[in-house]
């Protein structure tokens, strides 16, 4: 068996939760292979919406295996509290979630160091979602840092602390006066409900379930354009977001990866700084951002909006080896007269087809094709012949210009609301 993958390819927010949930049922092992929870992957069914940030989507699937991977970076503060939440919904995380104990912690000193660092950079700030993320990979590359294992040992208290300690030097160079304990509530709380958990050694447990004919779906959060290494550098994560970060993230070999789910939205958004070739900064922005409920899952943020941006849907596409794409939300778009996608750039006075090296200082001005809107059925859409027919025009061109079959559509949050262009999804 291989290791199916799916993952964002855009700035994040595409989706992801909703589509795993989807896919679920068709996998035995759902498992997350970087991120932290500055992922906010978002499902919807029977009428309650639920958040997850660090859980992977397919806990609310008996049966189905859910890992935490090597690759994510857990807070035990939030974790308890998604834990918490779900116990009290009645699901039982005990025989189903496994955490990998090279995952690394987010310790509350991460935090700090994460909010102290974006406020000294003012106008230049990334847009962190103020996790600890950022840190916490630091001391993870820096060989610093503490990992969900260590909690099994008698010193860990003393490894805390000396972390702990460290930070504070390092906090001491910025002029930040947050009492500690304003963000260590809680802390040695998530690190005793860690310690009941079902603790593995994950690459080992993953490559076993191959080897056994068991499928497994990789999920990835944040999106591709956020990777640490191909995406609009500074303005990224501090992981790598894309289909090469499973194998670091889970411990499987290339040879191991199969299909590559791309998902994608029928237009762009960002939250935070950085980049954004076709933002609308207009009533058109605004109209989409309200009719989306383009909002942050986790910080609550407003989100950028946008028309869709093809030379960096290609770009994804190419880096990760995507074989499928979903689309979500065309819902959003009902009613526009017409709808614009960029296929090209001007850049530096030429008109280019890719993604540049710097978008970041240089303008990459985008050129639009200009297509016929639609407008949805009041009462839904059921069925994938349902749709209007210039909707279905828009994907056979996406598909044209990418080269890569759309095989779902999603036209609202809920499950039912996922409609199977290719019959193998249908079910």
């Amino acid at each position: 068996m291989k290791v199916d993958v799916l993952l964002g390819l855009q700035w994040g927010d595409e989706g992801k939760g909703k589509v795993v949930d989807v896919l679920a049922p068709r996998y035995d092992v759902i498992a997350r292979f970087q991120g932290g929870p500055n992922a906010g992957h978002t499902l919807e069914f029977e009428g309650i919406k639920h958040v997850l940030h660090t859980i992977p989507s397919g806990i609310f699937h008996p049966g189905k295996v859910n890992i935490i991977g090597n690759g994510v970076v857990i807070d035990p503060v939030i974790f308890k509290k998604e834990i918490d939440a779900l116990t009290a919904m009645g699901v039982d995380i005990s025989r189903n979630l496994f955490i990998s104990r090279k995952a690394h912690l987010i310790l509350p000193t991460h935090r700090m160091l994460d909010a102290a660092s974006e406020a000294i950079k003012g106008k230049a700030k990334i847009g962190s979602t103020l996790k600890g993320i950022g840190p916490a990979y630091m001391d993870k590359t820096g060989r610093n840092g503490l990992r969900v294992g260590d909690i099994e040992h008698a010193e860990f208290g003393a490894r805390y602390d000396a972390l702990v300690a460290k930070h504070k030097e390092l906090l001491s160079f910025y002029q930040f006066d947050r009492p500690l304990s304003d963000y260590e509530t809680g802390f040695m709380e998530g690190i005793q409900l860690l310690r009941k958990m079902n603790l593995i050694d994950s690459e080992y447990k993953i490559n076993d379930y191959l080897n056994e004919g068991r499928s497994v779906l990789a999920e990835g959060a944040q999106g591709s354009l956020l990777d640490i290494d191909f995406g609009s550098y500074p303005f990224v994560t501090s992981s790598n977001t894309i289909t090469a970060g499973t194998c670091t993230g889970l411990g499987v070999a290339p040879s191991k990866i199969g299909e590559v789910y791309g998902i994608f939205k029928a237009y762009c958004t960002r939250v935070g700084s950085g980049p954004f070739p076709t933002e609308l900064e207009n009533e058109t922005g605004e109209l989409i951002r309200q009719a989306g409920k383009e909002f942050g899952a986790t910080t609550g943020r407003p989100r950028r909006c946008g028309w869709l941006d093809l030379p960096a849907l290609k770009y994804t596409i190419m880096l990760n080896g995507v074989t499928k794409l979903i689309m979500t939300k065309p819902d959003v778009l009902s009613g526009f007269s017409s709808i614009k996608v960029c296929t090209h750039y001007k850049f530096q006075g030429k008109q280019i087809d890719y993604m540049p090296y710097d978008i970041v200082t240089e303008i990459a001005e985008p050129v639009y094709t200009e297509l016929p809107g639609w407008t949805l059925p009041e009462d839904g859409v059921h069925e994938i012949s349902d749709l209007p027919a210039s909707l279905s025009s828009y994907i056979d061109f996406l598909e044209a210009q990418l080269g890569v079959p759309v095989v779902i559509v999603s036209v609202g949050p809920d499950r039912s609301e996922t409609l199977a262009r290719d019959p193998e999804f249908a079910s």
